[in-house]
């Protein structure tokens, strides 16, 4: 037989198997022994390629620690009248066979039928229908994502991938915020009371504005310490908002639904929790227009308000002579009336004495007899008198007072 060495010592002696050979002879007995056959199990880790092909594992229905790993291919997948999901118990038809590459034993599926659900989902339902109805899942209760964030906490294990994506899309992001790591298992019996105990720390920094749950895909098995009821409360009593990004999008636990935002992916949990730097940079950009703009406005319309000052009050040497001028005449005006007479406003002296600049005070051009045209209140003429007689041959005199 290709593949099996003869025995070289007496006929008792077993012969030597190729690897290959072998897994090919165990497949042959294996197809001879079962042929078709059925079987009915509890579905794990289902997941759909982007071939179309579907793979999974089936457990044991009755609790028994047995595990099968199946696949079903695109032509029969393409017939399934309902979308398989963990924790569903299915009856498949199909055939036993070796996967070569691996040496796994597999069970390859022509038909599937959900029989039920299984023990691990039924408890699950059961504990989501309790919770529900206590309110843990209203979404009245939960509080509001900080805008801007600073500082983000981020509860998962420092070896899973979810944290390798989280500070590779922060730092893309958001590389301004600053991130904490609250380390807790993510997965087996001990990761519920890690991760409460991880929740409690992180309520008790001050410094922490927001947490991320988060943590790879996996089975309903590998998930389900955030299905378990202590974690659940933890998230829903936790005082600081919490977004939770467990397993892929087609995955769902209790703790999505308690948290204040669920996201489909660990990436996604970290986009959902900040905002983008570049559009934080546009936003300041834009209000950095609309106040110059108001500035400019602003300056504008206090331009046009001294525009209007300055064409009521005119010019200021304008504005002092005429008031000036109201001054003296108010002044000339109480002489008079101190006198009992009008005084004349303005003319020339009409003295026989040369360069005499005394004026007329009404204005009214003078003669030698006196006021030739009364005008500007002028009821009779008046000579101007010189502050002193000018003496013969001067050329003037001095100014009236």
């Amino acid at each position: 037989m290709p593949g099996v060495d003869e025995p070289r010592g007496g006929a008792a002696a077993a012969p030597v198997w190729g690897v290959a050979t072998l897994l090919l002879a165990a497949g042959d007995a294996l197809q001879s022994r079962f042929g078709a056959l059925a079987v009915r199990g509890e579905l794990s880790g289902f997941t759909r390629a982007a071939s179309g092909h579907c793979y999974f594992s089936l457990k044991d229905a009755d609790g028994a620690p047995a595990l099968l790993r199946g696949a079903m291919f695109r032509r029969a997948a393409s017939l399934l009248d309902f979308a398989p999901a963990d924790g569903q118990r299915v009856e498949l038809r199909g055939r036993l066979a070796v996967y070569e590459p691996r040496g796994d034993l597999q069970f390859i599926a022509e038909a599937m039928q959900r029989v039920g659900a299984g023990s691990l989902y039924e408890q699950f339902l059961r504990l989501k229908a309790r919770l529900e109805a206590e309110g843990l899942f209203d979404p009245a209760r939960r509080k509001p994502l900080p805008r801007v964030p600073r500082r983000i906490g981020v509860v998962t294990s420092p070896q899973a991938a979810a944290w390798r994506d989280v500070l590779t899309t922060l730092a893309r992001r958001a590389p301004q915020v600053e991130v904490v790591l609250v380390a807790s298992p993510v997965q087996g019996a001990d990761a519920p009371p890690a991760l409460v105990q991880a929740l409690v720390q992180a309520q008790a920094r001050r410094d922490i504005d927001l947490l991320l749950l988060v943590r790879g895909g996996g089975s309903l098995e590998d998930l389900w310490a955030f299905n378990d009821e202590r974690v659940v409360r933890a998230v829903a009593a936790c005082r600081l908002p919490v977004v939770c990004g467990v397993g892929h999008e087609t995955d769902l636990s209790l703790c999505d639904l308690a948290a204040d935002l669920r996201a489909p992916t660990p990436t996604a949990a970290a986009e959902l929790a900040t905002p983008a730097r570049d559009e934080l940079l546009a936003a300041l950009a834009a209000l950095a227009e609309r106040a110059g703009r108001a500035l400019q406005r602003r300056l504008q319309g206090e331009a046009q308000r001294l525009d209007q000052a300055a064409l009521r009050l005119g010019r200021p040497g304008a504005r002092w002579r005429r008031s000036s001028r109201r001054w003296r005449g108010w002044r000339s005006g109480r002489a008079r009336r101190r006198r009992g007479g009008s005084t004349p406003r303005r003319g020339r002296c009409p003295s026989a004495h040369s360069g005499c600049s005394a004026r007329w005070r009404c204005g009214c051009r003078p003669s030698a007899s006196g006021c030739s045209r009364p005008s500007g209140g002028c009821t009779r003429w008046t000579r101007a008198r010189c502050s002193r007689a000018a003496t013969p041959g001067s050329r003037t005199a001095p100014a009236p007072r």
